[in-house]
């Protein structure tokens, strides 16, 4: 699984959870610190990566785009990059499931 962990979150947690979610990555190791929320969503796109983050600003453009790419929102607020590495690990099994869903474009964990 894929994931490309936007700027709102740690860039410790595509190392922090390799064992789980392979070959993810966050912005800042794609290049795109700092880069408009398009450019995030075309290169996800393009590289078929699913995209974490807290921005409710993914949440609406996924609602009026659909996938790809996908998005998994991380609604806890304010919390610790072990809470999100956390809950990432204890609910891979939705995740899975999620991503093998033809349909589905948005993924709310909390």
């Amino acid at each position: 699984m894929r994931l490309l962990f936007d700027e709102n979150l740690s860039p410790v947690l595509p190392l922090a959870l390799a064992d789980c979610y392979a070959e993810s990555q966050h912005v800042r190791d794609a290049g795109l610190q700092a880069s408009a929320d398009t450019d995030v969503w075309e290169h996800a796109a393009r590289n078929e990566l699913v995209i974490v983050t807290k921005d409710s600003d993914f949440r609406q453009r996924s609602f009026l785009r659909g996938h790809p790419p996908k998005v998994i929102w991380i609604g806890l607020g304010n919390c610790s990059t072990r809470t999100v590495e956390d809950l990432l690990r204890r609910r891979i099994t939705e995740v899975t499931e999620f991503l093998a869903d033809r349909v589905k474009a948005f993924l709310v964990l909390s």
